[in-house]
């Protein structure tokens, strides 16, 4: 005569497969995350990164990271300042190429781009000029009482980030902020402030230069 099985030794196995059957069932195949990865993404920005594609990534990069000073970096800038800048770039308030790349854009598909590019990770340069940073943070953060210029922080902010009308300037290329300031010292960029044109207007060669190196090299 046998004797009884453990009603344990019959009981768990059965347990174990239905857990295995339900865990089966609950996650998804590799189809169905393939499927999940290709769902579409928020329309508007979708439409952003096709125009990133198509056009913007040619001067400032898939991610807003350009690798030519002589265009400006996007990535984390704030989406209300790139949207205010393509619609005067569109109305002809602000001069520059971009005149002509923005005039098929609505006021949505810029939106988005703001959007799209505020949402990128930020980077900084390594400066290699750190006298010269110096200077930049002395006038950036403090202003030059003798000439009248006033401490760039007071607007810009203490890091640099900028509010949603004013530009963030951290990590900024040196090349293309000091090429603002002297657009905006000869009156030829107009669109912004006019506060900047006083603040331009007292900014010495060289405090121009020290100022945007040492913004270049924020985060």
């Amino acid at each position: 005569m046998h004797e009884p099985i453990p009603e344990s030794v019959v009981i768990k196995p059965i347990i174990a497969a239905l857990v295995a059957s339900v865990g089966l069932l609950a996650a998804p195949s590799f189809a169905q995350a393939q499927k999940a990865a290709a769902a579409p993404q928020n329309p508007q920005l979708a439409r952003a990164q096709e125009i990133v594609n198509g056009r913007c990534s040619l001067c400032h990069g898939a991610e807003g990271e350009s690798a030519s000073p002589i265009f400006p970096r996007l990535a984390g800038q704030h989406p209300e300042y790139i949207a205010k800048q393509l619609a005067d770039f569109k109305s002809g308030r602000r001069k520059g190429t971009m005149n002509d790349q923005v005039q098929e854009l609505t006021e949505e598909e810029m939106k988005a781009l703001g959007v799209f590019f505020g949402d990128k990770k930020p980077k900084a340069y390594t400066v290699s000029d750190q006298d010269l940073a110096a200077v930049g943070r002395y006038i950036y953060h403090k202003g030059n009482t003798y000439s009248g210029v006033a401490a760039c922080a007071s607007c810009h902010g203490a890091t640099g980030d900028g509010t949603d009308q004013l530009p963030r300037l951290a990590g900024q290329h040196a090349a293309y902020i000091e090429g603002q300031l002297k657009d905006f010292n000869k009156r030829e960029r107009t669109n912004d402030n006019a506060v900047m044109h006083a603040i331009a207007s007292k900014l010495t060669e060289l405090e121009m230069r020290a100022v945007s190196v040492y913004l270049s090299g924020k985060l």
